[in-house]
C-alpha cells in the first residue's frame, strides 16, 4: 500500500456529503463572491451593489460610467481592500488550522498553537511603546518581527525531537512566555490610552486594511496554500500515526518542518496585518471536514473558501453590530465560535 492509496483514519467517521466536490466548490466560490459584494455595501454610509460594480469596473478598465470621486474613493480605497483582506485572512487562518490539526492529530489545534500570535503581540506592543508604531506599517512590522522571534524560539526548543506531543507542549510554553512578556511591557510602560489601543489591536480589526496589506496577504496566502497543498498526501498519512506514516514512505521530520514553517508564515502575516483573530482556524477546518471529508487535497482549498466567507461576514457584522462604534472582529468570531465549536464537539461525540 502506498501513501496515495491509504485512506486517512482521522475524521473517517464524519458524515460526508454525496454531492460532487466540484459542485461544493462552485457553491462555495459563488457564496464568497456574493458575500464580498454584499459586505462591501455594509457600513454607516450605505452603497448599493450597482455602485460597487461600477467602482470595480472603472478600476478594472471596463466601459462603465465612473462614480463621483468621493463615493469611488470610499468603495475602492476603503471598502474593497477591507473585504478582500478579511477574505484572505480567513483563508490563511483556516488553512493553518487544517494543517496543524492534521499534523498533530489534535482537534483543538489552531494557528495560534505555535505561540506565534503571542510573539506578534510582543512585537506590536514594543513598537507602540517605543513610538515606532504610529503607523499601520510600523505596527505590522513589529508584529511580524515578534512572530518570527517566537517561531524561532520554538524551533530552537524542538531541536531535540519533533514528536507531536513535544510540538504541542513547546507551543504552549512559548506562547505563555510571550504572553507574559506582553503583559509585563504593558504594565511597566503603557498609559491608559495606549493600553486601550493595544488591547483593541490584540482583539483583531480590519480598520487598517489598505491595498499594500492586501497584496502582502495575497502573496503569503498563495505561497502558503500551495506549499501546504503539495503535502496533502503526507498529511493524510499522518492520520495513521507517525510510525505508520514512516512505513508508508513519508519523511516525517521533513514534513513536520515544512508544515510548521508554512503555517507560521501564514499566521505571522495574518496576525501582523490585523491582530490575533481567534476561532477561525479552530472551527472552520472542522466544518469543512464535515462537508467534504478528511482528505487534505480537497479539504484544504475548501477550508480556505469557508474561512474567507466566514471572516467576510463576521467583519461586516463587527461594523454594524454597535454602529457607529466598531466591535473588534475577534470578539465577534469568539461569540460565534464558542457555540459552534461546542456543537461540533457534540456531533463528534466528544461532549
Amino acid at each position: 500500500m502506498t501513501a496515495t492509496e491509504a485512506p486517512p483514519a482521522e475524521g473517517a467517521s464524519l458524515r460526508r456529503t454525496a454531492t460532487p466536490t466540484w459542485v461544493l466548490f462552485a457553491v462555495g466560490l459563488a457564496a464568497l463572491v456574493l458575500s464580498a459584494g454584499v459586505a462591501t455595501c455594509v457600513g454607516t454610509n450605505g452603497v448599493g451593489l450597482p455602485e460597487v460594480a461600477r467602482a470595480v469596473g472603472t478600476h478594472l478598465g471596463l466601459p462603465v460610467e465612473p462614480l463621483p470621486r468621493l463615493l469611488d474613493s470610499l468603495i475602492w480605497q476603503l471598502r474593497v481592500p477591507r473585504v478582500l483582506l478579511a477574505a484572505l485572512i480567513g483563508a490563511m487562518l483556516a488553512v493553518s488550522g487544517t494543517v496543524l490539526q492534521g499534523l498533530t492529530g489534535n482537534a483543538l489545534a489552531d494557528p495560534y498553537l505555535l505561540g506565534v500570535s503571542n510573539g506578534a503581540s510582543v512585537g506590536a506592543v514594543a513598537v507602540t511603546l517605543s513610538g515606532l508604531g504610529g503607523t499601520a506599517l510600523g505596527l505590522s512590522g513589529g508584529a511580524l518581527v515578534g512572530a518570527l522571534l517566537s517561531f524561532g524560539a520554538m524551533m530552537l526548543l524542538l531541536r531535540g525531537g519533533m514528536r507531536t506531543v513535544r510540538i504541542v507542549l513547546t507551543g504552549v510554553v512559548v506562547g505563555q512566555l510571550f504572553a507574559a512578556l506582553t503583559s509585563l511591557l504593558v504594565m511597566a510602560s503603557a498609559n491608559a490610552e495606549t493600553t486601550r489601543a493595544i488591547t483593541y489591536w490584540l482583539l483583531g480589526s480590519m480598520t487598517s486594511a489598505r491595498w499594500d496589506s492586501v497584496l502582502l496577504c495575497a502573496i503569503a496566502c498563495a505561497v502558503g496554500l500551495a506549499g501546504c497543498w503539495t503535502r496533502s498526501q503526507a498529511l493524510d498519512a499522518f492520520s495513521f500515526g507517525e510510525d505508520t506514516a514512516e512505513s508508508l514512505g513519508i519523511s516525517v521530520r521533513a514534513t513536520r518542518i515544512a508544515a510548521l514553517v508554512l503555517t507560521a508564515l501564514l499566521t505571522s502575516v495574518a496576525v501582523a496585518s490585523v491582530g490575533a483573530i481567534g476561532f477561525v482556524g479552530l472551527i472552520v477546518p472542522h466544518a469543512a471536514r464535515f462537508v467534504v471529508g478528511p482528505r487534505h487535497r480537497v479539504l484544504m482549498p475548501f477550508a480556505a473558501v469557508m474561512g474567507a466567507v466566514f471572516l467576510v461576514w463576521t467583519d461586516a457584522l463587527a461594523r454594524i453590530a454597535m454602529a457607529p462604534r466598531e466591535v473588534p472582529v475577534g470578539v465577534v468570531t469568539a461569540l460565534i465560535g464558542v457555540p459552534v465549536f461546542l456543537l461540533i464537539l457534540r456531533r463528534r461525540g466528544e461532549l
